[in-house]
């Protein structure tokens, strides 16, 4: 179908672009670079032929891969439009300017990072390596991370294209192509335009681990902790000084270290300060709520003002105020409303010569908010580990399950509604 170097390579040119997102800024995208890659991949969908390939004035990537089925064929016209997205953008938390991939074959053990010998992949840490011995993985040199989230899931839908455009045997209906930005900081869907993507389902190619499925993410809740303070002159400052930073600091060492991302796992909540701003006349917390309960977000709310409450007292001429707002939502329950998309991704996947399993994000991705504006959108996996980190890496067999997943999750669309 699509030879393995390839698909490596379509992967290595894109994580030398760098597309690094930035949280807080009224931009859109956040940063220009994205359309870096952005631009590049509207130039090589058009020369794969699909000629409504466009880059619109948000930043988004659409194209559409026609319908090859001939008149003849009882699926005709009865396939629904089927979305497939990938986004473009790289995490804010770690550079992604100067990639330099490490194509290895991997031998077993830890993996020093020739870049900065400090940063060890360690095996016992990613228990992934075990299934790749002698396989072909790629790694990051240790200075940045690599971007194989989601550029993984970008190579995997390129090659997508390319496959069906060189591949007329390969039945299916009219597929739409989607790549986003700002997935990362939270915005990838604020400005996506279902009515002109026009699909009737879609999956997200942007998990990690080969196999894992997923039809759950958190629903999520940002909140803003800001202490107003006041300053003066060190020397000045007994009984005028109000540090905020630390009160910041005193609210931040209280939330509970056993409802931490590090001592948490399945579907167990977490409380996060993950982003400390400011001086001593002001300072900020960014604190991260995650439940798979909706509800529960309203607890993990209480708890962190519950705590703002014990650390007043403490100084009580500190001002300290708290902002919640929303991020995104489980998209479980809204998923199951719609077996058909599922049961036709588990399918393929299972015909992908692996046997598939639905585990829950421990985060979100585009699908959370497209199944909540009524696009219901499951995701796949791409074969990458480690994300947001130097320590980052990806399978090459996990990229190649991951195509032959929604090459055959085309065609599983085609078969169902020959039967129907």
């Amino acid at each position: 179908m699509v030879k393995t170097e390839t698909l490596l390579d379509r992967f290595l040119r894109y994580v030398a672009v760098d597309t690094q997102s930035k949280e807080d800024v009224e931009d859109y995208p956040s940063t220009a670079k994205q359309l870096d890659l952005s631009r590049m991949l509207v130039s090589e969908l058009k020369d794969l032929g699909l000629k409504d390939a466009r880059l619109d004035k948000h930043g988004y990537v659409f194209a559409t891969i026609p319908a090859n089925l001939p008149k003849s064929d009882r699926a005709y016209g009865k396939v629904p439009v089927i979305g497939l997205i990938a986004h473009v953008d790289t995490s804010p938390e770690v550079t992604g300017a100067g990639v330099k991939p490490q194509v290895i074959t991997y031998p077993g053990g830890d993996i020093t990072l020739p870049g900065d010998t400090a940063i060890v992949i360690k095996a016992d840490e990613n228990p992934e390596l075990k299934e790749n011995i002698g396989q072909t993985i790629v790694t990051t040199d240790g200075t940045t991370l690599l971007g194989a989230d989601d550029k993984a899931g970008v190579a995997v839908l390129m090659t997508l294209a390319e496959s069906l455009a060189n591949g007329p045997d390969i039945l299916h209906g009219d597929i739409r192509l989607a790549f986003t930005p700002d997935e990362e900081v939270g915005a990838g869907t604020k400005f996506f335009d279902l009515k002109a993507f026009g699909a009737a389902c879609a999956y997200t190619v942007d998990g990690e681990k080969p196999a894992e499925l997923n039809k759950e993410t958190f629903s999520a809740d940002g909140a803003t902790v800001t202490v107003t303070g006041r300053d003066i002159h060190p020397g000045l400052a007994k009984n005028i000084m109000v540090n905020a930073t630390r009160v910041i600091c005193e609210i931040a060492a209280r939330t509970p270290r056993d409802m931490a991302p590090e001592t948490t796992d399945g579907y167990q909540p977490y409380l996060h300060p993950y982003i400390i701003e400011g001086g001593v006349g002001k300072a900020t917390l960014k604190v991260l709520l995650r439940d798979f309960k909706t509800e529960g977000l309203r607890d993990l709310e209480k708890r962190l003002r519950a705590i703002a409450d014990e650390v007043q007292p403490l100084f009580p001429k500190a001002q300290i105020d708290i902002k919640v707002s929303e991020s995104y939502r489980n998209m479980g329950p809204l998923l199951e409303k719609n077996p058909q998309v599922l049961e036709n991704l588990w399918e393929a996947a299972k015909r992908a010569g692996i046997t598939p399993a639905w585990v829950p994000i421990r985060g979100g991705t585009d699908g959370s908010r497209l199944t909540e504006m009524g696009l219901p959108t499951p995701n796949l996996w791409t074969g990458g580990c480690n994300a947001h980190s130097k320590r980052e890496w990806v399978s090459v067999r996990g990229m190649e399950t991951a195509l032959l997943t929604v090459v055959n999750l085309v065609q599983v669309w085609v078969e169902k509604n020959r039967r129907a």
